[in-house]
């Protein structure tokens, strides 16, 4: 089945009980989204607010809240898009096998954008920015934001839906400067499609327009975040995925309208005309900043007569966007791969916030004839890693080598780590990056976008067995003398609040006075944190703290360390300064009267009762 619109996926969900209708007034002000982070965290149903405070249209969230739950929705053609996605990173297929692959030409055909008749306008009505849910997630946010917006833009010199862009790019809907109803912020990161299109109008001192859907098909928002292959469109695919074309036309002004959308906010950017954008809640768990983002001058607010506004809230993994990645994984997981020759598993760890840590596994074969193992071509694949698209964003990067696991998987975070600690050659084994691009949302850097990267390669046999206790006789200088074990040959340590990088190589040479000559081979990796009990209370505490609190060439240290040739090494523990710094930002912290009333809801039976 194709759902035809947002309010025929929400019946299907209520009616197979994957949704829950909230008639009660919410309040779009922390409330709607302390409710939603509830429900996700307890694995509970779609969310559908009928009463938002301040808008008379009702809300949905948390449609992609259990990988369950989105396959369900995309029962009938997930095998189909499958296959479209491998045919399109491996067209040799077609070739090799064409009665398998028969379908799939028919699929992409019969997905492609269809124009709608001169009558598609009238469904639509028209409202303001204002009369929009006006919903806050996180308590310092800087105002009102579309969190499931899908951004369509087109390129000024080819134009055309064919080579239009459709993706995710946070909307702030008011608040800081901006004049209420008439402008809205546009925020979007490094290595986005829509990049492209506003550099070529800006070229022609042109305005770009831009059309944000939201809404719709649960297709779309889908394909607005999917990562395809080079040529696949993102409209062709949401009309694959939700097995119905994809319908739009222009409106008066000529911008572009998805006919099947709930809301579209039509509007321009100016060249050179931005505006402070932020704070938000984002999905590393921290807050984003205020920064100069383009400013979007609204010209037209059109909803559907039966709309209904799509939201979710982002934070610390796991959130609903974990479920999201879930489902492309499903989708794409074997398309990367077979686009970097070697490499055979790729997985940015979410609980780390994604880009701030990649685990990858490749084959080793530069050298077959010799006996000794060494990195050599996963390093190959590790710069093409780097090198492509938003993987590139990578901070640090962990790769194996296949033929010494081949059991082994980047989804076992313990695992994986272990794999590594066990065969890395500390002295070796580090390949640095500096003074590059990071993701936008990270604040470890030293500015925005701007920090470092480090490759970790592992491979060969094991060198070293792994501590999974502390001998009696281990002891620490008195400023450290707080840590605890995390998992095998990773040790967390509790040191003074950050002052400053100088004082931090002071701190580091005390430990390397102390330690230097201490047989430390079995504890290759300290964890210098604020809360040494809270990294050590969980593996998914461990990957968030060490690698959304540091940036590698600023807070890596080691036992002896050393540089030679410009090559940096240590020949004892690696160190990993993983405290909180004066330029981080915020972490995010829920209010709690807020929790309070959402507790009073749960308490009070009826729908919520048993999710929150």
């Amino acid at each position: 089945m194709g759902y035809k619109s947002l309010a025929d996926c929400v019946s299907d969900l209520e009616k197979n009980g994957h949704l829950v209708r909230i008639k009660q007034e919410v309040d779009p002000y922390l409330e709607a989204a302390a409710i939603h982070l509830r429900v996700y965290e307890n694995q509970g149903p779609a969310i559908l607010f009928e009463n938002i405070k301040g808008s008379k249209f009702p809300a949905v969230s948390n449609l992609f809240g259990t990988l369950d739950r989105s396959k369900f929705m995309f029962r009938d053609t997930l095998d189909a898009i499958k296959t479209l996605v491998d045919l399109k990173s491996d067209p040799l297929k077609a070739l090799k096998s064409p009665f398998k692959y028969a379908s799939a030409g028919l699929t992409a055909f019969s997905a492609l954008p269809l124009k709608s008749g001169f009558n598609s306008p009238i469904k639509f009505g028209k409202t303001s920015i204002s009369a929009l849910p006006q919903i806050v997630n996180w308590p310092m946010d800087g105002g009102p934001f579309v969190t499931m917006p899908q951004v369509y833009t087109e390129d000024i010199d080819k134009p055309g839906i064919m080579n239009a862009n459709l993706g995710m790019y946070r909307i702030q809907l008011g608040g800081n400067e901006y004049v209420p109803d008439e402008e809205i912020g546009l925020h979007y990161q490094l290595h986005r499609g829509i990049g492209v299109h506003q550099t070529k109008a800006n070229a022609k001192g042109k305005a770009l327009k831009v059309s944000i859907f939201v809404g719709g098909p649960p297709s779309h928002p889908l394909a607005a975040v999917m990562p395809l292959p080079e040529g696949l469109s993102e409209m062709t695919f949401a009309g694959a995925l939700g097995n119905r074309r994809f319908r739009y036309f222009y409106d008066a002004e000529g911008f572009c309208i998805s006919s099947d959308a709930d809301f579209v906010i039509t509007g321009t950017v100016e060249p050179g005309a931005n505006k402070l954008e932020g704070p938000f809640g984002d999905h590393l768990g921290y807050y984003s900043l205020q920064h100069l983002f383009p400013l979007l001058k609204v010209h037209n607010v059109y909803h559907r007569k039966d709309a209904i506004w799509s939201f979710t809230v982002v934070g610390r993994p796991p959130q609903e966007d974990t479920s999201f990645g879930a489902l492309i994984h499903d989708i794409t997981g074997s398309a990367i791969p077979k686009e970097i020759p070697g490499l055979h598993e790729v997985n940015a760890v979410d609980a780390a916030g994604v880009h701030p840590l990649l685990f990858a596994i490749g084959s080793e074969r530069y050298t077959p004839y010799l006996n000794e193992k060494k990195p050599q071509e996963i390093l190959t694949i590790a710069n093409h890693i780097l090198g492509k698209s938003q993987l590139s964003l990578a901070k640090y990067l962990f790769i194996s080598n296949k033929e010494d696991n081949p059991s082994l998987k980047t989804s076992d975070i313990e695992g994986f780590i272990q794999h590594i600690l066990e065969r890395v050659d500390l002295s070796r084994d580090l390949h640095f990056y500096t003074r590059t691009t990071i993701d936008t949302l990270d604040y470890s850097g030293t500015d925005i976008n701007s920090g470092s990267k480090v490759a970790i390669a592992a491979a060969g046999d094991k060198k070293r067995t792994l501590w999974t206790e502390l001998p009696a006789s281990f002891t620490m200088p008195r400023t450290f003398d707080k840590f605890k074990m995390v998992m095998p040959g990773v040790l967390a340590i509790e040191a003074p609040p950050f002052g400053s990088h100088e004082q931090t190589s002071h701190e580091i040479e005390i430990l390397d006075t102390a330690l230097a000559n201490t047989n430390l081979d079995g504890l290759p990796l300290f964890i210098l944190c604020d809360d040494a009990g809270f990294v050590a209370e969980s593996i998914n505490n461990f990957v968030w703290v060490s690698f959304t609190r540091s940036n590698p060439s600023h807070d890596i240290h080691g036992i002896k360390s050393f540089t030679e040739h410009k090559h940096w090494g240590c020949k004892g523990p690696l160190i990993i300064d993983a405290r909180l710094k004066k330029h981080h930002a915020p972490e995010l912290i829920k209010d709690p009267e807020v929790e309070k009333r959402v507790d009073q809801l749960g308490a009070q039976g009826g729908p919520l009762h048993g999710i929150i």
